[in-house]
C-alpha cells in the first residue's frame, strides 16, 4: 500500500522472478512469510491482538457495547471497524496522509463482516428489537512493511477469538424499557463463534502471474491488486469430538475488490480468485489450529495453577 521507489532494473529483477516463481525472498507465488501472533496484549480490551507479518505490525482491539438493533434487522447484533495509521509507520501516514488508506481498509472489513455466510452476528442479539452486542474493532498500524488487508483481517479474527461476552443474569421489563444485569465475574461469560470469519488474501498481479502476501517492493511493482474475501472453516475453532457434528463447509467468497489503474482479463480473474480461496483455506487452518492449542493450553495452566491468588 505504501509507495517505494525502485529503480527500474530493481522491477525489472521482481517481474522476473515471479515470472520464474521464484521471488526475491526465496519464496514462491503462493507462500507466506512468517508471521507472529500474540493474543491477550491489551488488558482493558474485551479481546485483543497483535500480529506482526515481516516489517507489517497490526494490533487490534475489541470493545463490546449494549446497544439498540437497527430496525430491518432485529436479530441481529452490530459491528464496525475503526482503522488508524500510525505517522511512525511510514512518512506517508503523517498528518492525514493515512486517513484514506484507513477508510478503505475498514470499509472492505465491513463489507466482508455483513455477508449473512461469514460472520454470524445472530450471537451478538439479547433481545430481538430491543437490545444487543455492539462491537468495536479498532486497527492500529505499528508499522507498513506490505500485504496489510492480510495482516488485519488475520488480527481481526485472531481478537475476536480471544473476546468474550458477559453473560447476562438477569433481565427486567420496564414498560418498554429493558434493564439488563451482567455479571461481574470477567471469566462469566462467553466465547464468540468466530470459525466462519473470513480472512482476506491479497493477490497482486506483477507481470502475467499473481502473487499472494506482496511485500511493499512487490506492490510498488504491480498495476492492479486483488483482494479476496473468503469465509473460514468452523472444525478449525471448536472442538468437535464426533466427526458427524462437524458442519459441511464450502468457502465462499464474502467480498472481491480490485484497486489501481490496471485491468485484468476474464479467465486471469477466475483464476486469481480460485488462488485466493486455495491460500485462504491454507491460512484459515493454520491459524485456527494454532488459536484453539493456544485457548486449550491457558485453560489446562489455569486449571492447574496454585497459590491463594489463583
Amino acid at each position: 500500500m505504501a509507495g517505494i521507489l525502485l529503480s527500474h532494473t530493481e522491477k525489472v529483477y521482481i517481474t522476473h522472478g515471479v515470472k520464474n516463481e521464484y521471488r526475491s525472498d526465496g519464496r514462491s507465488n503462493i507462500d507466506y512469510r512468517p508471521m507472529e501472533l500474540e493474543t491477550d496484549v491489551v488488558s482493558h480490551a474485551s479481546g485483543s491482538a497483535r500480529l506482526r507479518l515481516a516489517n507489517t505490525d497490526i494490533l487490534v482491539g475489541v470493545k463490546t457495547e449494549i446497544d439498540v438493533p437497527k430496525p430491518d434487522k432485529p436479530g441481529l447484533g452490530k459491528i464496525e471497524f475503526f482503522v488508524d495509521c500510525s505517522a511512525n509507520a511510514t512518512p506517508e501516514f503523517e498528518g492525514r496522509g493515512g486517513e484514506q488508506l484507513a477508510n478503505s481498509i475498514s470499509n472492505i472489513m465491513l463489507r466482508a463482516y455483513q455477508s449473512a455466510q461469514a460472520f454470524n452476528l445472530k450471537q451478538l442479539c439479547i433481545f430481538e428489537g430491543k437490545q444487543c452486542w455492539k462491537l468495536y474493532i479498532d486497527i492500529l498500524i505499528l508499522e507498513c512493511g506490505g500485504n496489510l488487508c492480510d495482516a488485519v483481517s488475520l488480527a481481526v479474527k485472531a481478537a475476536l477469538f480471544n473476546t468474550r461476552i458477559p453473560f447476562v443474569k438477569a433481565a427486567l421489563m420496564d414498560g418498554g424499557n429493558v434493564d439488563l444485569q451482567l455479571s461481574d465475574d470477567p471469566f462469566d461469560s462467553k466465547w464468540l463463534d468466530v470459525g466462519s470469519a473470513p480472512l482476506l488474501v491479497t493477490l497482486c498481479r506483477i507481470g502475467e502471474k499473481c502473487v499472494v502476501d506482496p511485500t511493499a517492493e512487490e506492490e510498488s511493482c504491480s498495476l492492479v491488486s486483488l483482494i479476496v474475501g473468503v469465509t473460514g472453516n468452523p472444525k478449525y475453532y471448536n472442538d468437535y469430538e464426533d466427526e458427524e457434528e462437524l458442519p459441511a463447509f464450502e468457502a465462499k467468497c464474502s467480498v472481491i475488490s480490485m484497486h489501481g489503474p490496471g485491468s485484468v482479463s476474464p479467465q486471469n480473474l477466475r483464476d486469481a480468485i480460485n488462488q485466493g480461496i486455495i491460500a485462504a483455506v491454507c491460512l484459515d487452518e493454520a491459524l485456527g489450529k494454532t488459536l484453539f492449542r493456544e485457548r486449550r493450553d491457558t485453560e489446562q495452566f489455569k486449571r492447574h495453577s496454585y497459590g491463594f491468588l489463583k
